[in-house]
């Protein structure tokens, strides 16, 4: 895969069935589709401003240029949004480092998964061993969470969201990444292999306030599960299949401001009058 591969391009996604598009542009808090949430795309005219919602027809005019991985921002727009939403994204080997606590934890050892080096990892390749009562079938089931996920470094790593690099599926290291690998290294039979990648896809839950953002994790953690799909079966996962696993993504992933727990911009200041005997309060 080249360095274009990092981007999703909405119009393959809409080519893949249009069906499949609104799914992931679905917001099942307030039953519309999730709104930009950003004024960086105003430039493109009155149906992108920050409350607007993000329609297909909008993102997948211009060649399905208009929204793209930070990477391939310019870096004053990437410098824009870091001065305005705090926007910084985690190298991969940080992201590594920092999932390799939590199951060093989980697992009671640790190099399980891969072995950290200064600024990278080594995959270990042996098969994943659980040790005591847990089993990896636990382990699918256990609850992951990321907060102001971006475009979801922590829970898919396709690629490094700062360099840019693509990274092969069998070196991943995200949170559902991992859940992956041990349904990859435990199942062969194509249907049970799906319905325990259900089970991990259920598990995993992210929010993220900017719509861009937010869509674009969607995408990747999609992909992922096709590009897992491709890895384990060396074909292309049926529409149906895919339209499962997005449907999950649309309720997992959502928009949200993570301070008010609302959807961005949605708070509005309310004057109550109190009516009493000597007037208005």
């Amino acid at each position: 895969m080249d360095n274009e591969a990092i981007d999703v391009k909405e119009n393959n996604v809409y080519n893949l069935d249009c069906e499949l598009l609104a799914i992931l542009l679905r917001d099942n808090t307030t039953g519309k589709n999730i709104i930009w949430a950003t004024d960086n795309y105003m430039p493109y005219g009155d149906l992108y401003k920050f409350n607007s919602e993000i329609i297909i027809s909008k993102i997948i005019s211009y060649h399905g240029q208009v929204i793209r991985p930070r990477i391939k921002k310019s870096r004053q727009e990437q410098q824009l949004r870091s001065r305005e939403k705090a926007e910084v994204f985690t190298p991969s080997w940080i992201c590594n480092k920092q999932n390799n606590l939590i199951d060093d934890d989980w697992f009671g050892y640790s190099n399980m998964f891969n072995v950290e080096t200064k600024e990278d990892w080594e995959t270990n390749t042996e098969k994943i061993r659980f040790i005591g009562l847990k089993t990896w079938e636990d382990y699918i089931n256990d609850l992951r969470l990321e907060v102001s996920c971006g475009e979801a470094p922590y829970i898919v790593s396709r690629y490094d969201t700062v360099t840019g690099d693509i990274i092969d599926v069998s070196n991943r290291i995200g949170l559902l990444d991992r859940k992956l690998r041990i349904i990859n290294e435990n199942l062969d039979n194509q249907d049970e292999w799906f319905d325990y990648v259900v089970k991990a896809y259920k598990s995993i839950y992210a929010y993220e306030w900017q719509g861009d953002n937010l869509l674009i994790a969607r995408e990747n953690i999609l992909y992922t599960f096709i590009d897992n799909f491709k890895f384990k079966f060396n074909t292309f996962p049926n529409l149906e299949e895919l339209k499962q696993i997005a449907e999950i993504i649309s309720w997992n992933v959502w928009q949200m401001d993570g301070i008010k727990f609302t959807v961005p911009n949605s708070c509005k200041n309310n004057i109550i009058i109190n009516y009493t005997l000597f007037g208005d309060e």
